[in-house]
């Protein structure tokens, strides 16, 4: 969506700060020992209590109140009975919707002493974020965005996952515009000034293919190498963003 009244504006931070919370609460309980299931149940409460809802589970049926994936799981992970364990990286990827409005972002957290890979991985995929957006400014293409994070996470030597993107929101979870994590030479359209969209790198230390899984949700790497994801919803401004789920 594209914002136009200060109304719309309060009502997208309102959203983003459930997010802003849920994660916040989640990332405290990540510890050795504790199942995705009783993560996802901090998310519940944090919405139960904002009076916000899943947006995965609102537009799609989702299994769970939030989206959590580990190692080599990329996005989408269903909140079960696994456990976390010591070196793993967990992914906290929370949408709400509160009064109609939506916003969206993600964290890669590390287990323990999680591996020295994990970490630099997450931090690629972090740092790349932030590359995406300060890239992010009316006038300029989308696939800016992409150049940016791209040549970001390269620099690491790694890979983005390039058929998992950022998209649209506000009203519903994904709508347009696509907002890849590469130069898409096709996607040359103009950001503009109040449009609302998610910057999201998912990342790779191998190739960067993704596959489906049996339980129809989850994406997990081809090869089996972890995967990192980091994400904010933003509104595009003539200058810095405004990071509505900070």
């Amino acid at each position: 969506m594209s914002i136009e009244t200060e109304e719309q504006l309060e009502a997208l931070r309102a959203a983003g700060r459930v997010v802003a919370e849920a994660i916040r609460a989640m990332r405290a309980e990540v510890r050795v020992g504790v199942s995705t299931r009783e993560l996802d149940e901090v998310a519940a409460c944090v919405f139960a209590r904002a009076g916000a809802r899943s947006g995965p589970q609102l537009d799609y049926g989702f299994p769970g109140t939030s989206c959590i994936s580990v190692n080599d799981e990329a996005v989408h992970g269903v909140p079960g009975s696994r456990r976390l364990e010591d070196g793993d990286l967990v992914k906290l990827d929370v949408t709400a919707e509160l009064d109609g409005y939506y916003a969206d972002a993600c964290v890669s957290v590390p287990v323990g002493r999680a591996f020295p890979g994990y970490r630099r991985l997450a931090e690629a995929s972090r740092r790349a974020l932030y590359s995406g957006m300060r890239a992010a400014r009316a006038g300029v293409p989308i696939n800016e965005i992409g150049r940016a994070v791209e040549t970001t996470v390269a620099g690491y030597g790694y890979a983005v996952c390039r058929d998992l993107a950022g998209h649209g929101i506000g009203r519903r979870i994904h709508e347009p515009p696509n907002v890849p994590s590469f130069h898409h030479p096709r996607l040359g359209q103009r950001l503009t000034h109040g449009l609302v969209i998610t910057i999201e790198p998912i990342i790779a230390a191998g190739d960067g293919e993704v596959d489906d899984t049996d339980d129809g949700w989850t994406l997990k790497t081809r090869d089996g190498s972890c995967a990192a994801h980091f994400e904010h919803t933003i509104v595009v401004t003539d200058t810095v963003p405004v990071v509505l789920t900070a």
